[in-house]
């Protein structure tokens, strides 16, 4: 079975095949062009659906939240308007025939560690991506855990100061807001003379600036709050930690350091990874999912 699979960011759609092997086969991208809309979008989609040739089947991860069992995005993000709604499922199948399965894009990427990846032979682990914002991905019991309106694992929206900064979900105090890859460029971008992102921060001539250093401290220490609620609800033995930013070594070796002192003993036993997929988790969770319809 050969899958067609995609991963649709706000920046990129990225694409590929998938072989029987479960093999990426090859993978390009092209500009999502997330402003002109979610009906545009999806017709880029099923423009590079129509010319491909040998595919059995299609898997769509997207950003949003999404009922996985319609292929519909319930809710989208703000940066692709008109994409709420969206029957992602309905519209492909539609135009080109082939069998379609859609899914959140974190969800796909924890579906793709579970079977290829960093929690391969884990059945109990919480996937969270930092990035712009927060998401979050729940495997419980060997699989992925939806909630009651396929919405569960919005991690970035849990609540860790009460009355805090507002959130773009409309909310206030909103875990994204102190622990994204975002709040971290924010909060240094308040202390440094010259504008950074969230690579060029961890250059040595900035990192090693007293100033600098204590808001990566900070935020650090904001991340380790929303682990630390994630453990003592889930109890989970894995966590995978996702994102560009997290290839840092100092932020995985500071939350080690940090982490495991601040929990209830029973707890310590958690490990806390890195994704070991990166670009491709989502790809290969979506095809695998692809092969359930």
């Amino acid at each position: 079975m050969r899958i067609l699979t995609f991963d649709i960011g706000g920046t990129f759609i990225k694409y590929g095949i998938v072989g029987d092997d479960f093999k990426l086969l090859e993978t390009h991208k092209v500009p999502t062009e997330a402003e002109k809309g979610g009906q545009e979008l999806i017709e880029k989609i099923i423009g590079i659906v129509e010319s491909s040739k040998d595919i059995d089947r299609v898997a769509v991860s997207t950003c949003g939240q999404v009922d996985s069992e319609n292929g519909i995005v319930v809710n989208a993000p703000g940066y692709i308007p008109y994409y709420t709604g969206m029957m992602v499922k309905k519209l492909i199948e539609n135009r080109t025939g082939y069998p379609t399965f859609v899914e959140n894009d974190v969800n796909a990427a924890a579906m793709g560690e579970a079977m290829f990846g960093a929690a391969k032979g884990s059945d109990d682990f919480i996937c969270l991506t930092y990035g712009t914002g927060i998401g979050g991905a729940i495997f419980a019991d060997g699989r992925l855990y939806k909630g009651f309106s396929s919405s569960a694992g919005e991690i970035g929206h849990m609540v860790t100061h009460a009355g805090g900064k507002q959130c773009n979900c409309g909310g206030e105090g909103c875990y994204e807001c102190y622990a994204s890859a975002n709040a971290l460029i924010s909060a240094v971008n308040r202390v440094s003379k010259k504008p950074l992102d969230a690579f060029s921060i961890f250059d040595k001539d900035n990192f090693e600036k007293p100033e600098i250093r204590s808001e990566i401290d900070k935020w650090i220490d904001e991340i380790i709050v929303g682990l630390m609620n994630i453990i003592y609800i889930f109890n989970p033995s894995l966590i995978l930690l996702g994102g560009g930013i997290m290839n840092e070594d100092y932020i995985i070796e500071l939350i080690d350091r940090k982490i495991y002192n601040r929990l209830m003993p029973n707890y310590r036993n958690v490990n806390i990874l890195r994704t070991r997929l990166g670009n491709d988790a989502a790809l290969l969770g979506a095809a695998y999912l692809a092969t359930t319809i």
